[in-house]
């Protein structure tokens, strides 16, 4: 693997897409308008909001990072260019972190507006502090570019892309937690809870949001998301050898 050849995939990425309105919308403009409604919904109980939230920040930081990553990575197969890298010396690991890192950096953009839009427009409260909120924000955005990349190598355009919700993330918002707690689910569906990422997403950020833990107190929670976003890497790496 070759850092040079790495940073220069991703800078090309970069400038594609702050070329692209679409993804810029996405990136700036969506979290705020999604937040921004679910705020004015909660305006006159805004307890309920700060117990809700830190779910729903999980959930939209799972679902605004797949959309960009698994659109922005189908875009370049279908123009061609990912095919063109395949047929140069470039490493399929190279390749593949380019993607990831341009991906990451501008989800780590629309995860920060999403995360800071909620706390300080909405005025949600947080018993934690917010350097732990954030991290557990940065591993979820981690999982879910990882996430797009993978899927996005079985799509071939982009309307199979948003097919992949209802199957890979619709699930997960009715049995990580988000509606209501894992233990309340049948056993079944508790063990098919513990298989999804978000669930450890919102069990994280609500043990800092809600009940004010620390790092020490969310360790198993960090540990299963880096465990999903090397997972999540090394089977797009590898599906990247079949495209």
């Amino acid at each position: 693997m070759t850092l040079t050849r790495t940073l220069f995939i991703s800078k090309r990425i970069i400038k594609q897409i702050i070329k692209d309105p679409r993804s810029l919308v996405m990136i700036f403009i969506s979290p705020v308008v999604v937040m921004g409604l679910i705020g004015a919904n909660f305006n006159k109980n805004q307890a309920a909001l700060n117990f809700i939230a830190p779910a729903l920040i999980g959930t939209f930081v799972l679902f605004f990072t797949f959309i960009l990553t698994g659109i922005s990575f189908l875009r370049e197969r279908s123009e061609g260019t990912l095919d063109r890298l395949l047929t140069t010396p470039v490493k399929r690991a190279d390749i593949m972190l380019g993607y990831s890192l341009s991906f990451f950096l501008f989800a780590v953009i629309q995860s920060t507006i999403l995360l800071f839009f909620s706390i300080f427009v909405l005025d949600i409260t947080y018993e934690g502090q917010i350097w732990h909120i954030f991290l557990i924000v940065i591993l979820l955005t981690i999982v879910a570019v990882n996430l797009g990349v993978l899927v996005s190598t079985f799509a071939k355009n982009e309307f199979q892309v948003i097919q992949f919700i209802p199957l890979l993330l619709a699930p997960q918002i009715f049995l990580s937690g988000v509606i209501q707690p894992v233990g309340n689910l049948p056993d079944i569906l508790q063990k098919i809870s513990n298989l999804l990422p978000l669930t450890y997403g919102v069990k994280g950020l609500r043990s800092i949001m809600v009940e004010g833990s620390d790092i020490s107190g969310i360790i198993p929670e960090i540990s299963v998301l880096i465990g999903f976003t090397f997972v999540f890497i090394t089977l797009a790496t590898l599906t990247l050898k079949k495209i």
